[in-house]
């Protein structure tokens, strides 16, 4: 692998309990500054693949690399590489009570800031450049539990861009959120590839596809890669995303005729468990 790639995914398989297959050979280099979504309809395997990208998940067949070096139980043991490797790349899951575990906010941006060994004036830098960058700055003192779903998310991507990671993985980012939430997440992604990070996104929102991304990898219904290429190209096969389950043909009577429409209607409830 050359050092372009910050990700090669080579013959990837995976079930939950080795008995409810989620992916199937799966084949993928993503190159460093990439920015890509994972597209595919509820089930097709996105959000596996990119636990799998995240370490959290191993493959059952095939292996993951990340600068070169295979992503392991074992190799994840090693403290030097588990280091290197959690600093290098943060993931924002789709619901946020999964990684929101402090008393207040501030410590939540905190927490990560404190494995890395950082001086105390550079982590306090930090925290208040990214409670900033999220509007969160009066919510510090505030308990998660008590923030709403928006305010959740903004703390959760603050809490990983505050370590300022090479790559950043979301999983279904606009899920559940009103519109000036969403617009503000995506500006704040947006800025962040264009600083040269390597951005992983996980969606059935078809809206967002084209801002966040240059190249779509498509997964079907089969667990498998079913389409590989530019965001613009894949989204003017509009029979590809039909057939995919990503738009549908709405038909409707008017005045004795009927006419016959593509429609978009991305999903924004809970995945499904093995998606």
């Amino acid at each position: 692998m050359t050092d372009e790639f910050l990700y090669e995914v080579k013959g990837v398989s995976y079930s939950y309990l080795n008995r409810f297959p989620a992916l199937a050979d799966i084949n993928l280099k993503i190159k460093k500054g990439e920015r890509l979504v994972l597209l595919g309809a509820n089930g097709s395997g996105k959000s596996t693949l990119l636990m799998l990208l995240a370490g959290l998940l191993f493959p059952g067949k095939g292996s993951v690399k990340f600068s070169g070096k295979e992503l392991t139980e074992e190799s994840l043991t090693d403290k030097a590489f588990q280091r290197s490797f959690r600093s290098s790349v943060g993931i924002v899951f789709q619901n946020p009570d999964i990684q929101l575990f402090n008393s207040n906010v501030e410590d939540e941006v905190l927490f990560g800031l404190n494995q890395l060994g950082l001086p105390a004036p550079a982590k306090a830098g930090r925290v208040e450049k990214y409670l900033s960058l999220m509007e969160i700055g009066n919510l510090r003192n505030r308990h998660p539990q008590y923030l709403s779903l928006g305010e959740k998310k903004r703390v959760a991507v603050a809490s990983v861009f505050a370590m300022e990671p090479q790559a950043l993985l979301l999983d279904e980012p606009t899920a559940g959120l009103d519109p000036r939430t969403s617009r503000h997440l995506i500006d704040a992604v947006i800025a962040f590839a264009d600083r040269g990070g390597t951005v992983i996104t996980a969606t059935q929102d078809i809206h967002i596809v084209l801002e966040i991304s240059d190249r779509v990898v498509v997964l079907g219904e089969n667990k498998m890669v079913s389409r590989d290429g530019a965001a613009g190209e894949v989204f003017n096969d509009r029979r590809f995303l039909e057939a995919n389950n990503l738009v549908h043909v709405h038909a409707h009577g008017h005045k004795n005729m009927v006419h016959v429409h593509p429609h978009e209607h991305p999903s924004h409830d809970h995945p499904h468990p093995r998606d």
